[in-house]
């Protein structure tokens, strides 16, 4: 198993900043790809962003290109989510993601990842 632990969430300002991290642990060979998954109250779970452990190969979902940035540590099992230029619309429960190994591609479908941690508050005030 995986287990996948979020933190760095909080208050903060419209146009500020915040840097989430998640810790992975367990069998971590048994993930291929990470990613960052937000839900807002009443809405869908968004897809973030996602990076391969192995190279780093990212993706963004449109809504934050250009303003986040994921990357990751190998040495400590550990993704980050710098967030930039906050806006109060990306307020949201954000969520760190495992997909298997068995999938050697990176995917925005939530139900596509295996292994999920229990969420980080991020509120942007405006």
């Amino acid at each position: 198993q995986v287990q996948l632990l979020e933190s760095g969430g909080g208050l903060v300002q419209a146009g500020g900043s915040l840097r989430l991290s998640c810790a992975a642990s367990g069998r971590t060979d048994r993930t291929y790809s990470m990613a960052w998954f937000r839900q807002a109250p009443g809405k869908d779970r968004e897809f973030v962003a996602a990076i391969i452990w192995d190279g780093g190969s990212t993706n963004y979902g449109d809504a934050v290109q250009g303003r986040f940035t994921i990357s990751r540590d190998n040495t400590k099992n550990t993704v980050f989510l710098q967030m930039n230029s906050l806006k109060p619309e990306d307020t949201a429960v954000y969520y760190c993601a495992g997909r298997s190994s068995l999938y050697r591609t990176i995917s925005r479908v939530p139900e596509n990842y295996d292994y999920w941690g229990q969420g980080t508050q991020v509120t942007v005030s405006s």
